[in-house]
């Protein structure tokens, strides 16, 4: 299945059906009064969260979602039939975004959790309800109210309790591999991830989801490589986890590139609590893994974690590190995070 995070979609309700002008005529009814029925109501436009999804591209190849217009009142008191409403299924975690691009209208984390973007018009009043002890032959009926018509952007951001970051080729695959039933494409190549993965991690016992998203280089922020544009996947995790490729020869600069990129996205990802790893140990001896430790200690002013995804060294710590600030049950300043 392709993996689409971002749709724009076109919705329309329908409009109310019109009342009816009507008179009773029967034989050997003297009397028989006004009997136009009112308009049917025009179907609305719903949005609901539904768990089993986690993407959008079925908003890719259908676009256009347009309800019923209700049906016009009929005689002998007969009101019109009303419009069906339409209910758009969307993965946990979708905001419903105006036209604008920037105005919030909805944010459904919870399964079931549904909102109308689009309400169908009333239908109006046939000559019945004209009816009065002065006015005992109406001849007037209310035309039905109109539908909304407005373009909205679905925009996913997957619900995950911790998130990998990093350059590209850091590990976050391998790692997410290593810890999960997920399997990530892993290539010696950078830019291997080009969607977000998610994976159940399990540590003694419990569990929690973790996201891994395509690697960060450089001026990201101003578009570079792919961009930002898969940030906001991990703006609602509890807890990030940085992984720093520990055979590079430039570990500080490649650590402040990602921070200066978190923080060039939105203060929220800047000042959510963060795990900084040094990965790929296997690959190094015992003084290379001493001194490179210690300058990201002294670039990032926090605890540093040694890990390999590969040999498995030190990921059962991180991963209860992780839980624990997941679940706040760790102190601060035994948490491993940090301010750059």
């Amino acid at each position: 299945m392709k993996f689409l995070d971002l749709a724009k979609v076109y919705i329309r309700s329908g409009g109310g059906g019109a009342g009816c002008v009507s008179f009773r005529r029967e034989k050997f009814i003297e009397f028989g009064g006004p009997d136009g029925g009112d308009g049917g109501h025009g179907g609305s436009v719903w949005v609901e969260a539904v768990e089993g999804l986690n993407t959008l591209i079925d908003y890719r190849y259908q676009q256009h979602f347009f309800a019923k217009s209700g049906q016009p009142g009929m005689g002998n008191q007969k009101t019109g039939k009303s419009g069906d409403d339409i209910v758009m299924k969307v993965p946990l975690g979708t905001e419903i975004i105006d036209e604008d691009e920037e105005t919030v209208i909805a944010d459904l984390t919870e399964p079931g959790q549904r909102v109308c973007i689009a309400k169908g018009g009333n239908g109006g009043w046939g000559n019945l309800q004209f009816k009065s002890a002065t006015n005992r032959a109406p001849n007037r009926a209310n035309p039905g109210q109109e539908g909304v018509e407005r373009t909205i952007w679905l925009r996913l951001k997957l619900i995950a309790d911790a998130g990998l970051l990093g350059l590209p080729n850091a590990g976050k695959s391998t790692f997410l591999a290593a810890v999960s039933n997920a399997r990530p494409k892993i290539a010696d190549y950078p830019f291997t991830t080009l969607v977000p993965n998610l994976g159940v991690v399990g540590v003694d016992g419990k569990e929690f989801v973790m996201a891994d998203i395509p690697g960060l280089i450089e001026g990201a922020s101003e578009g570079r490589g792919l961009g930002i544009q898969f940030l906001a996947h991990v703006e609602r995790c509890k807890v990030l986890l940085h992984l720093v490729d520990g055979t590079s020869s430039t570990i500080t600069k490649d650590y402040r590139t990602i921070v200066h990129e978190l923080e060039a996205y939105s203060d929220i990802l800047g000042d959510k609590p963060r795990i900084l790893a040094l990965n790929k140990v296997d690959a190094m001896d015992a003084k290379q893994i001493s001194d490179r430790r210690r300058a990201l200690e002294k670039a990032s002013g926090g605890e540093v974690h040694v890990i390999s995804g590969v040999s498995g060294r030190g990921v059962q710590e991180v991963l209860r590190a992780l839980y624990a600030e997941i679940e706040g049950e760790a102190p601060q300043e035994e948490r491993g995070t940090w301010q750059p």
